[in-house]
């Protein structure tokens, strides 16, 4: 990643979507060369000189203060996940070349035994993924949730599967696993994709995915140009299985604070709902004919033997 790019967009996309009466600023009626805030207002308004914003703006967070990023934060109006942005974005700016390369040369993380274990246990459909959006573990359940994904073409056996992989380069199998909210999904991945930026600059695999799905899907290019970031950390979703039907499911994202960068994954029915009643029927046919399926795979090893 280009991290003064990446700096420069983010902040001149967030101040393009501000108007000077949002800010509680006069707009004395000109016509504006550019949308959204000046450079000049949003120095004002974040508290800095406008030399000093001016560098920012061209994407160099290099010696920033906390203090100065939360003023300009305040400036620009972000939410939670963009602040985080912001902050990572800064801390890359500022990490050594010896943490550079250190990133650059980290190995991609694996589900540990113990953490398998938890995924056995849990009966609900659960996996483990990082923040390139790779299904790295995942228990039988959850493996016949995502049974559209593991038979999509855009999953490489032997490789984890790859939620935005399927949602970009599948679109045909998307759209009908997500029915209606496949524009909000598709645009949650992005987001979610673009936060990892901001936390991992350096790592090779996503750059190597961002470059796959911007040469491949216009949907992607267009929704990674929006710098939208965001934290999927629980909600709900729609799921249209070929095998039970329409799933409306919640889900909880736990940090795995042990393995930096994994998260694990869980998704829940509301008791007595027909989605309760359909993971149900869901987990038999996992346990009977999705079992004997891949009995035998080398791609598939349930969590306790080490997966």
């Amino acid at each position: 990643m280009d991290l003064r790019a990446e700096t420069r967009e983010f902040l001149r996309s967030r101040r393009a979507r501000i108007s000077p009466q949002q800010a509680n600023l006069p707009a004395y009626g000109r016509t504006r060369r550019v949308p959204g805030l000046r450079r000049e207002e949003v120095a004002m308004l974040a508290g800095v000189s406008i030399d000093y914003y001016t560098r920012m703006d061209r994407g160099n967070l290099a010696g920033v203060s906390d203090e100065v990023l939360e003023s300009l934060a305040d400036a620009l109006q972000l939410d939670e996940a963009e602040r985080g942005h912001l902050l990572d974005l800064a801390r890359a700016a500022n990490a050594s070349g010896v943490a550079r390369s250190r990133a650059r040369r980290t190995p991609p993380p694996a589900v540990r035994p113990e953490v398998a274990r938890i995924l056995e246990v849990i009966d609900s459909p659960a996996f483990v993924r990082n923040g390139v959006l790779d299904v790295l573990g995942a228990n039988l359940l959850g493996r016949a949730l995502y049974a559209p994904l593991y038979d999509s073409p855009t999953h490489d056996p032997g490789h984890p599967v790859n939620v935005a992989r399927f949602q970009f380069l599948d679109p045909a199998a998307a759209a009908a696993f997500s029915g209606d909210r496949l524009e909000q999904l598709a645009h949650d991945a992005v987001a979610s994709l673009r936060a990892e930026a901001g936390r991992n600059p350096y790592d090779r695999r996503l750059t190597d995915l961002v470059g796959e799905l911007s040469t491949r899907s216009d949907d992607f290019r267009r929704l990674w140009a929006s710098h939208d970031v965001r934290h999927n950390r629980s909600g709900s979703k729609v799921f249209h299985h070929p095998v039970v039907g329409r799933l409306d499911l919640d889900y909880e994202v736990l940090t795995l604070p042990a393995d930096p960068g994994l998260q694990l994954n869980v998704y829940t029915a509301a008791p007595g709902s027909a989605s309760d009643d359909g993971l149900r029927l869901l987990a038999s046919w996992a346990a009977t004919e999705l079992a004997a399926a891949l009995d035998g795979d080398p791609a598939w090893a349930p969590p306790t033997a080490g997966r």
